[in-house]
């Protein structure tokens, strides 16, 4: 589901799970949330943020990708990433013939 804001992970809720306690950062990882949301959807071939909220590891898996966006910003290995990422969201990916 959506929350308040429109996304599937709030600031705060991000912040708190990667736990971040200042106000420094809330620009980058506002941006890492719109991205983590994007590369999700990417996946899962959907445009639609409302059917992609429904998928029940939506935000496992958007909190994951910031999380490692954020901790791997210089050395981040994205293959790996969405191999893992592949794996989460599988039962939601549409099929495109």
């Amino acid at each position: 589901m959506l929350n308040d804001e429109g996304t599937i992970v709030s600031l705060d809720e991000m912040k708190e799970y990667l736990r971040v306690d200042f106000l420094e950062e809330d620009r980058l990882i506002t941006q890492l949330l719109s991205v983590a949301e994007q590369i999700c959807m990417d996946i899962v071939r959907t445009e639609d943020l409302e059917f992609f909220a429904s998928n029940e590891n939506a935000k496992a898996a958007t909190m994951y990708t910031v999380a490692y966006l954020y901790e791997h910003r210089e050395e981040a290995d994205h293959h790996e990433l969405m191999l893992t990422l592949r794996s989460l969201l599988f039962g939601s990916r549409k099929a495109v013939f």
